[in-house]
């Protein structure tokens, strides 16, 4: 499929990042699957319930604390899976917003997210930028960008992005396109964006993958600075930038949707530890989890095993509730909240009507209206 064209094919050809008509890896490392790819889609798309929460997660209303200042200059509030509202030195900045119920091109094919959005894009103005990691569904959403579009709001994103981006009525003008290594400083405003390498793939149908690049970012103002890893499996090029760029105030890494099938286009939580290390330490904020059914480990597994960890290795963790505004300098302890939240599994046999009274059951009907009777899934901790 050919996306690029103009002077956005043009810097993509100038790209170190481009060959043959797609952006690769630094290392080379594609995004095929390890083991039976027949065993792993039949187990994501027929494994148990357990992937799904029972009951509802807690959400904080960010919208009162939000309409203070900070008091440390640096407050980051988790909106669910990446998006972000990062408040740094007055800047606010929104990463890989999807605000809509399915990250896939069609409702019936993605899985629901599990939580309402704890606030809306009005409700979370003014907003200085976006900043958009790479073109996958769960990063780029469809509803989310044409929204976007209509506020006017600057986007930020990776080499050959903007393409799909100015189909969802987005101004070319609004739009900064960064290949890895480059440098934006936001007009008017002291804070400034670096792509930096990341190990992943893009790609939005079937015929067009790696037509764009995906990228890792460093913010930074005179004050601070910090690391938003977008997508990635476990490069040395983390290293790289944590000599060159880091140390950070706060590292932000994705720990969710992970297998060992494809650990190496995704952290999840015990990569996530090693490249904190590769990017300076400091302080951890888990991202990519809590929202959507991506993988085949259980709904909370990812932030479990990253406390379980990071506890051993008395690593700085962060782990709020969605919604809350948090100021890192503020927080000592991190929250296993989830430990809250029942997970869903399914029934051994089928339930009658009562049963839900006594069994803590979630019905799951037979046909579409049929809420009264069929099988149930139970509630486990």
């Amino acid at each position: 499929m050919t996306l690029l064209s103009g002077l956005r094919l043009e810097r993509a050809l100038a790209s170190k990042q481009y060959r043959d008509g797609t952006f690769h890896n630094s290392s080379g490392l594609g995004p095929s699957m390890s083991g039976s790819t027949v065993a792993i889609m039949s187990d994501f798309f027929f494994g148990g319930r357990k992937r799904v929460p029972h009951s509802p997660l807690p959400i904080v209303d960010p919208v009162p604390t939000l309409a203070t200042p900070a008091q440390t200059g640096l407050r980051v509030t988790w909106l669910g899976h990446s998006s972000l509202l990062i408040e740094l030195d007055g800047v606010r900045i929104l990463t890989d917003p999807v605000f809509g119920q399915h990250a896939a091109p069609v409702s019936f094919v993605g899985r629901k997210r599990f939580h309402p959005v704890p606030a809306t894009l009005a409700a979370l103005q003014p907003i200085d930028a976006v900043l958009l990691s790479h073109d996958h569904y769960d990063h780029l959403c469809t509803a989310t960008f044409r929204k976007i579009a209509s506020l006017g709001l600057p986007v930020i994103t990776s080499l050959g992005v903007g393409a799909r981006l100015e189909k969802l009525g987005v101004s070319p003008g609004s739009i900064t396109e960064l290949d890895w290594w480059e440098r934006h400083q936001l007009a008017g405003k002291e804070i400034s964006f670096t792509a930096t390498p990341a190990q992943h793939f893009s790609g939005r149908s079937l015929n067009d993958r790696n037509a764009t690049l995906w990228s890792s970012w460093v913010i930074e103002t005179v004050n601070r600075k910090i690391f938003f890893s977008g997508d990635t499996g476990l490069t040395e090029d983390l290293a790289v930038i944590g000599k060159k760029l880091g140390p950070f105030d706060l590292t932000m890494l994705e720990i969710g949707a992970s297998n060992p099938a494809w650990e190496h286009i995704h952290l999840g939580p015990k990569n996530a530890l090693l490249a904190f290390d590769m990017l300076g330490g400091g302080t951890l904020l888990p991202i990519h989890w809590g929202t959507f059914d991506l993988a085949l480990h259980s709904w909370e597994e990812p932030a479990e095993t990253l406390l379980s960890l990071s506890s051993k290795l008395k690593t700085r963790v962060l782990t709020p509730k969605l919604g809350q505004p948090t100021e890192p300098e503020l927080v000592i302890d991190p929250e296993a909240w989830w430990r809250t939240v029942v997970s869903r599994r399914e029934c051994p046999g089928k339930c009658p009507p009562s049963a839900s009274a006594s069994c803590d059951c979630i019905r799951r009907p037979t046909s579409a209206g049929d809420s009264d009777r069929g099988q149930h899934t139970t509630g486990w901790r």
